[in-house]
């Protein structure tokens, strides 16, 4: 989650100004010391999000005091998605400079398992009793092509509507707006735009800087529901070949370049800021700026007490909607789902000790705090089933329903490339710079390339 999320695959390796910093942040690698586990991880652009650090923090403190001699150096790397995944893959390269433990986002670990950079986890998880409280769609997210399991899932998440029932009460919408198609989604939008000014009626991420969120949050979550909810509309697996640009995808390229034309979305510059996210999440949605998000589960990670953004409201003053189909098809709401995972490099100094701190931080109890502490949703069916966790926070019994309709990426090595060509074809669009026709046949031969031309037509 997060992805969060999430989540541009040519920068990865065209970024190389990046390796310095990388290179610098770990050090002199995990193998320096025996007797120190360095865990990398996402640190938040907002100063004021330190979830993940606190959480952290009472990890290693666990772990040091249960293993006496043994220190955990925590190594955050504190970028957007796109940079944070150019780093991490820097830092992959090297004995020097690999950490002894990841926070690896499940739309890229396929392709850094055929790059070789991480460790199958295999021999440990045969021994560890807890892996079997892990739901089998969790676990088929961090597994390779060679059936191999290369990472441990930390939680997963859905998508959906949020929307400011101040905004749609001045807007003469309903509080409990639940939309059966696209036209009503964008028709709230207009009505929004013309009876509250100064309002941005809804975001859509979009664009190469916005990464895996304006893949996933924006154009899949459009994508997947064009079709009649079964076959991947991105991957044909009987045929093993990527799918070119069909009608459901020109028809998702024509709803984002309608949120932008008609100027029912944010400023295009605003859209294409790598960190509009953070000022969604901060301060759009919070100061009622917004009207509709097309967003993650996660959100409310940001509006905890001690986030820094503390909002105990939100439950109160935003509504939450399901993503409807295109035209209300079955099964009439969409839903896609990713999440994280902590893996091992290849060239960790130290990956016993990294997995028993894995180990530590996947306790029944850690896990629920986490989910809790960063509105993730459960992948352990012990927390799932625990009533506690249910009641814990609003919103979660919403979005942990939506995983009945929910789709997963192509967990593929190509797919980050694939990632790339969506969001340039989003951009393209966004801009005015292309038509629908044009972005979509750009796209096509974008893919034939990021596939080795690996593509069928439908």
């Amino acid at each position: 989650m997060p992805v969060r999320p999430t989540v541009r695959f040519t920068a990865l390796f065209a970024l190389t100004a990046l390796a310095s910093t990388s290179l610098a942040a770990c050090g002199s690698g995990s193998g320096s010391d025996p007797d120190t586990v360095k865990v990398s991880f996402k640190q938040s652009t907002d100063n004021s999000i330190k979830v993940m650090d606190t959480y952290l923090g009472d990890i290693k403190k666990q772990f040091e005091k249960a293993n006496p001699g043994k220190k955990v150096e925590l190594v955050p790397i504190k970028a957007p998605d796109s940079e944070y995944y150019t780093k991490l893959q820097q830092m992959l390269r090297s004995p020097k400079t690999a950490p002894d433990l990841v926070y690896e986002d499940t739309f890229l670990i396929n392709s850094d398992i055929t790059s070789g950079y991480l460790k199958p986890l295999d021999d440990y998880l045969a021994d560890w009793k807890d892996w079997d409280q892990f739901i089998d769609t969790a676990k088929a997210a961090a597994k390779g092509e060679d059936g191999k399991t290369y990472g441990v899932p930390d939680g997963t998440d859905t998508r959906g509507l949020w929307f400011s029932k101040d905004v749609f009460a001045k807007a003469g919408l309903p509080a409990d707006w639940q939309p059966k198609t696209w036209d009503e989604v964008l028709d709230a939008a207009r009505t929004i735009k013309e009876k509250v000014p100064g309002v941005t009626p809804i975001n859509v991420y979009t664009g190469k800087p916005a990464g895996e969120a304006a893949t996933m949050q924006g154009f899949e979550m459009l994508l997947y529901g064009t079709g009649d909810g079964g076959a991947d509309p991105l991957y044909d697996k009987g045929s093993k070949k990527w799918i070119t640009a069909g009608q459901g995808f020109k028809d998702s390229l024509a709803f984002v370049e309608t949120v932008y034309k008609e100027k029912l979305g944010p400023e295009v510059s605003d859209a294409l800021d790598p960190n509009f996210g953070t000022k969604v999440r901060g301060e759009l949605l919070p100061q009622g700026k917004l009207g509709i998000a097309l967003d993650g589960s996660w959100l409310p990670q940001d509006w905890l007490e001690g986030s820094g953004h503390e909002w105990p409201e939100w439950s109160k003053e935003l509504g939450l909607a399901a993503m409807p189909t295109q035209n209300g098809q079955a099964p009439g709401r969409v839903s896609m789902s990713g999440g994280w995972t902590w893996a091992i490099p290849a060239k960790a100094g130290n990956p016993d000790l990294a997995f028993e701190f894995v180990k530590t931080m996947q306790t029944k109890a850690n896990a629920q705090k986490w989910y809790i502490a960063n509105s993730g949703i459960a992948v352990r069916e012990d927390v799932a089933d625990d009533p506690a966790y249910v009641a814990a926070q609003p919103g979660i019994k919403f979005f942990t329903d939506l995983v009945a309709d929910t789709h997963y990426r192509p967990a593929y090595p190509a797919y980050p490339k694939v990632s790339v060509a969506i969001q340039e074809a989003m951009e393209g669009v966004t801009t005015g710079d292309k038509s629908v026709a044009e972005a979509a046949r750009d796209y096509d031969e974008a893919l034939k390339e990021a596939t080795d031309n690996q593509v069928v037509s439908k």
